[in-house]
């Protein structure tokens, strides 16, 4: 089965937050940081890929998800602060990997 993904996308260092789920995590936070799609994270200016985890399957990805999701707002950020603790965008490391030049500002 194809890998998938779990993120969580940021406005900022402690702003606002985005849980969502993949199989190309690339072309997805691409859509997100270019605003293709309306709705959530376009409307709250989320564009920073903060957090990431493969799953070995999409149905163990949307498991993870929608527990993600039922989380409390202090337990995704402690998450993302042992894994990212600056809150770096971590899509030019990951663009890059997959061949893909980062995205210019």
């Amino acid at each position: 089965m194809k890998t998938a993904f779990v993120y969580i996308m940021a406005s900022g260092k402690n702003g606002t937050l985005y849980v969502g789920v993949t199989t190309d995590l690339v072309r997805r936070v691409s859509e997100h940081m270019s605003d293709l799609r309306r709705g959530f994270t376009q409307k709250y200016g989320i564009h920073r890929l903060v957090y990431y985890e493969p799953c070995d399957d999409i149905y163990k990805a949307i498991c993870r998800e929608k527990q993600l999701k039922k989380w409390n707002r202090s337990w995704k950020i402690r998450l993302i602060r042992r894994f990212n603790p600056e809150w770096t965008d971590l899509f030019p490391a990951i663009s890059c990997e997959h061949g893909f030049p980062p995205p210019r500002e």
